[in-house]
């Protein structure tokens, strides 16, 4: 029986690709022992690791997605890129309907600690990207 669950867990997607319920199946797999537990996964998965997605990545996924070619595709993201860049810059805000809107918000001067002497510091204000998700992206990214 115990064999059979262990076949079962080293096929399975979250062994394949290393994501680990905690750190001590993280560490137990470091050490070639696994933890198999009589509860569900799904109330221990906790991945460890994201998935991510960098630009090259992107570029890809527009040009499948537009019937595009790469350099094309990669053109308009840095165009877009190029323009929201200016435009926040102006102080000025992008609001893309359904996606979510990009703005500059500005921080107040504040005290603060520096973490390796402990001395109090003073944090100059400065004016930082923000960016809201839309209604539609919020709802799809909770479904």
């Amino acid at each position: 029986m115990l064999a059979n669950i262990k076949q079962l867990y080293h096929e399975s997607y979250f062994y394949q690709k290393k994501y680990f319920f905690s750190k001590s199946s993280q560490k137990a797999y470091q050490q070639r022992r696994f933890y198999i537990s009589s509860r569900p996964i799904s109330k221990h998965f906790k991945p460890l690791k994201q998935i991510k997605m960098n630009k090259a990545e992107l570029v890809d996924a527009i040009a499948s997605e537009a019937k595009l070619s790469k350099v094309d595709s990669e053109k308009a993201l840095d165009a877009f890129v190029n323009q929201t860049t200016k435009a926040l810059k102006n102080g000025g805000r992008v609001a893309l309907v359904g996606f979510g809107s990009f703005s500059v918000v500005k921080r107040a001067a504040r005290n603060g600690r520096n973490p390796q002497t402990g001395k109090a510091i003073k944090i100059a204000a400065k004016k930082v990207a923000k960016f809201k998700a839309g209604a539609d992206l919020a709802g799809k990214v909770n479904k």
